[in-house]
């Protein structure tokens, strides 16, 4: 490696792919102990290619100068240098991290031809094929994907569908992630359609699940809008509350189960706060029923955890007439 200095006002700072906003407190501590073991990455232009966040660092120290390692290459390469920086050194967004690495693969499979490509089919394989994709990512060394599984961490799975999810989206796909109106699982489900189709669908899966994502798409593959939009208007719209809640039921009633099964006992100091909890779902699941009842009058759902405390003897109540008996009867009903 060829390393000599360059003082810091000469460097220019004109990659898209630098990162100088970042929190760099901890790498000043550890280079204010230990010195810059890494030297800068710039090209015979002075442009920095890599280590922003050490420039960033060094520049907060006070530095006026800093060891560089010259990078003369064409451009394509130095800029897959710059992605690779990113992807390795630097915590990335979802959407920065989908971005580089497509780009990081478009440039690799440019100057790697020869290189195993990432498949970029957004089709649901069937089983045959499932297995025989999984035989040949078992065996692929040297597709991007592999090559950025050894650096990273990540899977070849998980890399090979941040790709997919870049380069088969449209800008209003990308759009509404960015913004969080949609998830990995949905995108995953809309980019089966061509791109100038998502950004009608898109409004039509706003506020549906995954399952259910996955038919309106279907239906647009078959049908084109007009069939989504029908497929859409059949889907029985679910409550936000019910979809929050039916993860926690069933992880709940698999531990209550378990400690039924293996009859668990437990006497500790957070007993009582466990017990008021189960007592106030108890007492709200016997209203939910309730309410669900045809032609049944919802009353106010419990707020408080149940005490289970013996009551306070209530007062006699004065004297009144028929229709107010009978509103404090439904009174009382509505509060037991």
């Amino acid at each position: 490696m060829n390393v000599s200095t360059r003082k810091l006002s000469d460097l220019k700072l004109t990659s898209d792919y630098l990162r100088l906003d970042t929190d760099v407190s901890a790498l000043m501590k550890s280079i204010e102990s230990v010195g810059l073991i890494h030297p800068l990455t710039i090209n015979p232009d002075n442009e920095l290619l890599a280590g922003a966040r050490r420039y960033q660092a060094i520049t907060e120290l006070g530095w006026t100068e800093a060891p560089v390692h010259v990078v003369d290459r064409n451009v394509l390469v130095e800029e897959l240098i710059s992605i690779d920086e990113n992807l390795v050194r630097k915590t990335l967004t979802t959407l920065e991290l989908e971005r580089s690495l497509n780009r990081g693969r478009e440039i690799y499979e440019s100057l790697n031809p020869q290189a195993n490509k990432v498949d970029l089919s957004a089709e649901e394989p069937t089983g045959e094929e499932r297995q025989q994709k999984k035989e040949r990512e078992d065996k692929d060394e040297d597709s991007f994907a592999a090559i950025t599984a050894e650096k990273t961490g990540l899977s070849k799975a998980v890399i090979s569908g941040a790709i997919k999810r870049d380069a088969l989206a449209s800008e209003a796909v990308k759009k509404a992630r960015d913004h969080g109106d949609l998830n990995a699982t949905k995108t995953n489900e809309i980019i089966k359609l061509e791109k100038d189709v998502q950004a009608g669908v898109l409004p039509l899966i706003a506020d549906k699940t995954a399952k259910e994502t996955r038919r309106i798409v279907a239906a647009a593959k078959v049908g084109g809008l007009s069939a989504a939009q029908e497929e859409s208007e059949k889907v029985v719209p679910v409550p936000r509350e019910y979809r929050q809640m039916l993860s926690p039921i069933r992880r709940v009633n698999k531990s209550i189960s378990r400690i039924l099964l293996e009859e668990l006992r437990y006497d500790g100091p957070e007993q009582k706060k466990i017990n008021d909890q189960l007592r106030l779902l108890k007492d709200n699941l016997v209203q939910y029923f309730k309410m669900m009842e045809p032609g049944a009058q919802v009353t106010g759902a419990s707020t408080q955890p149940a005490m289970h405390e013996p009551a306070a003897a209530a007062p006699s109540p004065p004297p009144s007439s028929g229709a107010d008996d009978q509103d404090g009867m439904l009174s009382a009903s509505a509060a037991g």
